[in-house]
């Protein structure tokens, strides 16, 4: 019998698959050959406008009634030849079929639904993590499928991601495949074959370790710093980019995942979130904001219920929640 959302999964992994290859085309032809100086932004750009254009097409014709939330719509692109011509040439040498010009434009531009509690729509991450990306280390492309307010699919793309986190030698690249009720597995990009994860086991904290954003401005620091110390959490952090974090934590490398606002009026965005949240909590971890609530994903494109993300095991996460309130109202 096909299993609920058998399509939408399949699809996600083709989209996902695509876009994690043209951004490691843009990476090998753009970044590494070092073809542009340094602050030069659009090597992220043409990877960002082409991931989004592929995992946007693949998922338009297949759910041509599903709308999709995005980051990016094409007026950088219309008033940019140069750029336009590289993203166009980009999308092309991954698709089955060529795309035109304004095919592909129109794709970028199916990103700018608004979301909501009502109906089905997808999220879409083209590049999560563009310093990680930038560096040649972890950024991530990141689907998900919302029904009624409920995330119940999601795909993640970690082209850089060691298969084990201990052995940054390890083959590198991680596709987690993520269905509500159905559990989270891993898979290569080149080969099918899945393997189901699971969150740690510990049951203390001081058992397991932190994964923190690189970027100090994504999270205060200091105040996991604090955390770690309440909760007597020996182990050094592990600091990526990107939702490869919630990666790290699905399949047990770590316990905790915190992300405490740098400000007070900083609202998440839904598609930094979304994905990671199912797999965590289908891995048999558990996520909540840091006032303990489940995150809610009706809100429009942010959210703004919500005050920032605690993903743990499941196991620590009441203690975990605990230090973080004791750290946060001193």
């Amino acid at each position: 019998m096909l299993k609920l959302y058998a399509g939408e999964r399949a699809k996600g992994i083709e989209a996902v698959i695509k876009a994690s290859k043209l951004c490691q085309a843009v990476f090998n032809k753009l970044v590494k050959s070092q073809t542009l100086v340094k602050e030069d932004a659009s090597p992220v750009t043409v990877a960002d406008f082409g991931a989004q254009a592929v995992v946007n097409h693949i998922i338009h014709q297949a759910f041509p009634n599903d709308p999709i939330v995005g980051e990016e719509d094409s007026k950088d692109l219309r008033e940019n030849q140069s750029l336009c011509d590289k993203v166009v040439e980009l999308t092309n040498s991954v698709v089955e079929t060529p795309l035109s010009t304004k095919q592909i434009l129109d794709a970028i531009d199916l990103g700018n639904y608004k979301g909501g509690p009502q109906g089905r729509f997808w999220t879409l991450d083209p590049i999560d993590g563009t310093k990680g990306f930038l560096r040649g280390e972890q950024f991530a492309v990141c689907l998900s499928l919302i029904v009624n307010g409920e995330v119940k699919v999601a795909i993640q793309g970690c082209p850089n991601l060691p298969r084990n986190i201990n052995d940054p030698n390890s083959q590198r690249g991680s596709l987690m495949v993520a269905v509500k009720h159905q559990g989270v597995f891993e898979r290569s990009f080149e080969d099918s074959k899945e393997t189901r994860v699971k969150v740690a086991d510990a049951e203390s904290p001081s058992d397991t370790s932190f994964c923190e954003s690189v970027e100090a401005a994504h999270s205060n620091q200091s105040d996991t710093f604090k955390i770690a110390e309440l909760l007597n959490i020996k182990n050094k952090p592990i600091r990526m980019d990107s939702q490869c974090k919630y990666a790290v934590i699905a399949r047990g490398d770590a316990g905790i995942y915190l992300r405490i606002p740098t400000r007070a009026d900083y609202q998440e965005k839904i598609w930094d979130h979304a994905g990671g949240s199912l797999m965590v909590s289908e891995a048999g971890g558990k996520v909540t904001d840091i006032d303990g609530k489940e995150l809610d994903f009706s809100q429009g494109r942010t959210l703004k219920s919500n005050r920032g993300i605690i993903a743990t095991n499941g196991k620590i996460h009441d203690q975990v929640l605990n230090a973080v309130k004791q750290v946060l109202h001193k």
